[in-house]
């Protein structure tokens, strides 16, 4: 059964980004290492750009998952950081749950390593509690094309709406005549092509 379209609104969503870690990031192999980085980054980045609230969360950064990916904490250094002692669904920490009830907002986005874990396991918590969900595919990695593929149809099918960086980014922003310029250059920090785009755009601009 089909569900109505809900429509990523900027002032609902949040951002969660789960378990970036360095040991959990050496197990992605459904996505190429530096492709994946960008997209991880690129999510970070348009998470900015709309000024969403950002929660980061590590699990057992003393072990081997490792510490997360130091551009996060660079990125959003006011982030809540929720550092989970051992919890593997960070939706059984109490501190990342009152973090997002915080924030007042329904909608999650949400990315993470490894994809049947770290981001289903919250995501279909959350679901189970009424918010919307928003799973960014290219900014969650796994071992192979297979456990991603299970991992997405359980998440759609309990009512996670999968998506790209770049779906989010223009969901978000709605209509170009809001920005082009901050928007476009997000775009081509991240996606080579886009830079093309752009530089041919601003030839003919430039010409007027």
């Amino acid at each position: 059964m089909s569900k109505p379209y809900v429509r990523l609104d900027k002032e609902q969503a949040v951002v969660l980004l789960v378990d970036h870690q360095a040991g959990l990031l050496s197990l992605v192999r459904d996505i190429e290492p530096d492709k994946f980085k960008n997209n991880v980054l690129a999510l970070s980045d348009l998470a900015s750009y709309f000024k969403l609230p950002t929660i980061l969360t590590t699990s057992f950064e003393s072990g081997p998952n490792g510490p997360l990916m130091p551009e996060l904490k660079e990125k959003h250094p006011n982030a809540p950081y929720i550092a989970r002692p051992g919890n593997i669904n960070a939706w059984d920490n109490e501190d990342f749950v009152n973090a997002i009830k915080a924030t007042g907002r329904k909608q999650l986005i949400i990315a993470g390593v490894v994809t049947e874990v770290c981001v289903a396991f919250p995501a279909l918590s959350a679901l189970g509690e009424g918010y919307d969900v928003f799973v960014v595919t290219d900014a969650s990695g796994t071992f192979d094309e297979v456990t991603r593929l299970a991992a997405w149809d359980r998440m759609s099918q309990a009512g996670a709406q999968l998506m790209s960086w770049f779906g989010v980014a223009c969901e978000l922003h709605r209509d170009w005549r809001n920005d082009v310029e901050g928007l476009a250059t997000l775009f081509s920090n991240h996606i080579p092509d886009y830079r093309n785009l752009m530089t041919s755009y601003n030839a003919l601009t430039a010409k007027k």
